[in-house]
């Protein structure tokens, strides 16, 4: 039977107490509707509350709400209960609940995303293309690091971890730690040859109908993509975080904060990325006109978060997809650059040694052999 998750906006008056009540009601008729809760969360500062469902439909758990109690829920959606439980902590009731005892869980579903993880560094960087042996030691000396700072490891990919984190504190001063460690590393083996990126995130895991915390982890991945001398953080990260110390920031010499605006256009700039890098004929007017910005607007906003031209941005975007193709062996060099956007396999291989420092065949032959 599907698993789903839903999310009810309640009002100010709302409390834990109230929300524990609201599902002891719905425990006591579940089985009318075919319906098992499994657990809920309850956001006190921002109102919000998250029920975890086994049902046969969304429909029955509308009606279930709708019979227990009259809250019905703003927005369901399905969810894999062992990303819930890699996100959120645990996918039941903290304490096993009886009809003569009430147990109130105040536990928040808002999240603080962290992607962080290594790339191939660039020909003239102190760093050159680390070997997947030093990858791995570093990607496990940096999960201890992470736990330590009670983050969990959400998701793996092969060169970055999504982490979770239920504080911004932990996940900022984790962000430095990492970082700090990194710098140490950078001058000895194995990690000397990895540049370390890291971008974080916030928010709540339901979001109209988008999947599982998807709003977020986009956001954190966007972040991390651009990220280079610095930590880059959403500006919720900073409000949160000088929320949290006095109204004080860490050293703002390691962060770029993005801005809403900032956010927005890269959220734009990105998802058109997504669609239209494999097509050879896209050019920097066509940024531009897509995503609604003049010229100069368009370079400004670019340089600014990428520290790179337009121009630049969109090749490197294309490397990144390429190498990443490479790795997974999909396919041979030549096709590689076609599917790329390049127009040439010459041109893609002048374009990788001028970035990586060696041809895409003796990236392919170092990562295969």
């Amino acid at each position: 039977m599907p698993i789903f998750m839903d999310r009810h906006d309640v009002s100010e008056n709302v409390t834990a107490a109230h929300v524990a009540q609201l599902h002891q009601q719905d425990l006591k008729i579940q089985d009318q509707f075919g319906c098992r809760g499994l657990t809920y969360w309850f956001d006190e500062d921002r109102k919000m509350a998250f029920c975890l469902i086994e049902a046969p439909s969304k429909k029955n758990i509308i009606a279930m709400h709708n019979t227990a109690h009259g809250e019905v829920p703003n927005q369901i959606i399905e969810v894999n209960a062992q990303v819930v439980e890699s996100f959120l902590g645990r996918i039941k009731d903290p304490v096993s609940e009886t009809d003569d005892h009430l147990t109130i869980i105040d536990d928040s579903a808002f999240r603080f995303i962290m992607a962080v993880g290594f790339i191939i560094g660039e020909v003239g960087d102190r760093y050159g293309p680390m070997e997947e042996r030093g990858l791995l030691t570093c990607m496990q000396t940096l999960g201890g690091i992470i736990a330590n700072f009670d983050g969990t490891i959400a998701s793996q990919e092969k060169d970055y971890f999504l982490v979770s984190f239920q504080s911004v504190s932990q996940a900022v001063l984790c962000a430095l730690e990492l970082y700090s460690t990194f710098e140490t590393w950078a001058e000895n083996a194995p990690c000397e040859r990895g540049h370390l990126k890291i971008g974080i995130s916030a928010g709540v895991p339901v979001e109209g109908e988008r999947p599982f915390f998807e709003d977020v982890i986009e956001q954190a991945r966007n972040l991390f993509f651009i990220a280079s001398e610095h930590i880059v953080v959403s500006h919720e990260i900073k409000r949160l975080y000088k929320q949290e110390s006095l109204n004080t920031f860490v050293d703002e010499s390691l962060f770029l904060v993005l801005s809403p605006t900032e956010e927005k256009f890269l959220t734009l700039l990105m998802n058109y990325m997504e669609e239209a890098w494999q097509n050879p004929n896209l050019q920097v007017e066509d940024l531009g006109k897509n995503l609604g910005y003049s010229k100069s607007q368009l370079y400004r906003n670019i340089v600014r978060l990428t520290e790179m031209s337009p121009n630049a941005f969109i090749k490197n975007y294309r490397l990144n997809q390429a190498i990443d193709k490479i790795g997974k062996k999909a396919g041979q060099i030549a096709e590689i650059a076609y599917e790329t956007g390049f127009n040439s396999p010459s041109y893609f291989a002048k374009c990788f040694h001028e970035r990586y420092g060696m041809s895409p065949s003796e990236y392919q032959h170092r990562s295969f052999s």
